[in-house]
């Protein structure tokens, strides 16, 4: 005896499902958050941060226990930034999105009855896009493909986060350095004004030089209030970029770094750029999505939307009707041309691309380290050269000013020129930590992601 034969629309869905689904992508088990902070931590020398709650909590405490440097404040940031966790929680969902795409559609299924008197009809179908069902092995690589991309621009973000956090670091360290030595300033401007008031009262010196003692004083209490205000604002800005609440628990150090003994010689600058640079990955990432891409509208060019239904209908007094329809779109005024055309200009577009985001990588890293070059240079003539001379100087003039050989209007200026050379080395030393900034983002093509 014969096995009863299946009724077709169940041998078709059967089949269908159990070719397509195989190919279908799966949901990892963080959203590639695990992955995206591995491989930042390997671009940044660091350790990969946790991705639970409790574990940043736990390391965050253990940072803020001690004075932050700067590495210290990056992986606070990459711990604790409300604007990272929100791209960690796109990424989940650009995963979800992205499997999702990978599934076939599901199967629609139409009922309808119809009367017409004493008699009625029943018509029942099941609809499946047979067309999606069949390509979906092609799409699953294409997905896969942009998901991966979707991560390398979740790390891009990543080292974006990492310079803008080293930035607001050297700023706010050097602003509370700036600050600290104004108070320096005031301070002796201070006692200069208080000295050139007695002196004035015993007839020792002009009412003159007097008024230029308390001008002083007065450009250097500005100098103060001002360089307080902006190292409130530099430290606010850097507590935001830490993700932290409040700036309580931040306690930072009261100089930035020294120069280094040496500068970083970096031979190949270029070529170190190339191979590990996240916006060049990307764009050869996506030129090679398009190209699979390409040879997909190549498949589906004659075959736009094909269709398979299962239809059942019933009558009330005639035998039921069963049968498959199947619905093909025809290509009789476009052949798919247009399709593959945009495609093949969309790929050539994507070489370009590729091309222009590499001639200006090697282009911004060999700015950046020219710039840090000279940063460096700049600031250890103004520590080895300007500085010593000033205080030289100054050790002179007050010599001379003590034996009565010179004004103090002569004395105000060399201290207003000391000052000078303070602030503007100050001013290199910071300028040279940022350019150590904008060269290790430069290396990662990190600096214009968004």
């Amino acid at each position: 005896m014969k096995k009863p034969l299946k009724p077709p629309y169940k041998v078709l869905l059967t089949l269908l499902l159990a070719g397509s689904l195989g190919a279908c992508a799966t949901l990892s088990s963080d959203g590639g958050e695990g992955e995206v902070r591995t491989q930042a931590a390997r671009l940044l020398n660091q350790q990969a941060t946790p991705a639970t709650a409790e574990g940043r909590r736990q390391s965050s405490e253990a940072l803020l226990a001690k004075p932050l440097h700067v590495e210290d404040a990056v992986t606070l940031a990459l711990l604790n930034n409300p604007r990272l966790q929100r791209q960690f929680a796109d990424l989940r969902i650009t995963e979800t999105e992205l499997v999702a795409s990978t599934r076939p559609r599901n199967p629609s299924v139409t009922l309808a009855r119809l009367t017409q008197g004493t008699e009625s009809e029943v018509d029942r179908s099941i609809v499946v896009d047979v067309i999606g069902l069949l390509l979906s092995p092609l799409r699953t690589p294409i997905a896969n493909q942009q998901y991966q991309n979707a991560k390398l621009v979740t790390v891009q973000s990543v080292l974006k986060l990492a310079h803008d956090t080293r930035v607001a670091y050297v700023e706010a360290i050097a602003s509370v350095q700036r600050a600290r030595y104004a108070v320096d300033v005031q301070t002796a401007a201070e006692a200069g004004r208080d000295l050139a008031r007695s002196l004035a009262m015993a007839g020792n010196i002009s009412r003159l030089d007097a008024a230029r003692e308390q001008a002083f004083y007065a450009s250097a209490t500005a100098n103060r209030v001002r360089a307080q205000a902006d190292a409130a604002l530099a430290r606010e800005r850097l507590v935001r970029q830490l993700g932290l609440n409040n700036d309580q628990s931040l306690t930072l150090p009261e100089t930035l770094p020294e120069l280094p003994a040496t500068p970083r010689v970096l031979n190949q600058v270029e070529q170190l750029a190339m191979n590990q640079r996240i916006d060049v990955q990307l764009a050869k990432r996506h030129a090679d999505s398009t190209a699979k891409a390409l040879k997909l509208s190549k498949v589906t060019r004659f075959v736009n939307v094909l269709e398979v239904s299962y239809q059942k209908n019933t009558f009330s007094d005639a035998p039921k009707q069963t049968g498959v329809e199947v619905s093909l779109e025809l290509p009789l005024f476009d052949f798919g041309s247009t399709r593959v055309a945009q495609a093949e200009a969309i790929y050539q577009r994507s070489l370009a691309q590729v091309t222009e985001t590499a001639v200006n990588a090697r282009s911004e890293t060999r700015l950046a380290y020219a710039h840090y070059r000279t940063s460096y240079e700049l600031a250890k003539h103004y520590r080895d050269e300007v500085l010593p001379l000033q205080q030289q100087i100054a050790d002179e003039v007050l010599l001379r000013y003590n034996g009565m050989l010179i004004s103090t209007f002569e004395l105000l200026a060399q201290s207003q020129a000391q000052v000078d050379s303070m602030n503007a080395y100050l001013a290199a030393l910071q300028d040279f930590w940022l350019a150590e900034a904008e060269l290790n983002s430069s290396l990662q093509g990190a600096v214009d992601a968004g």
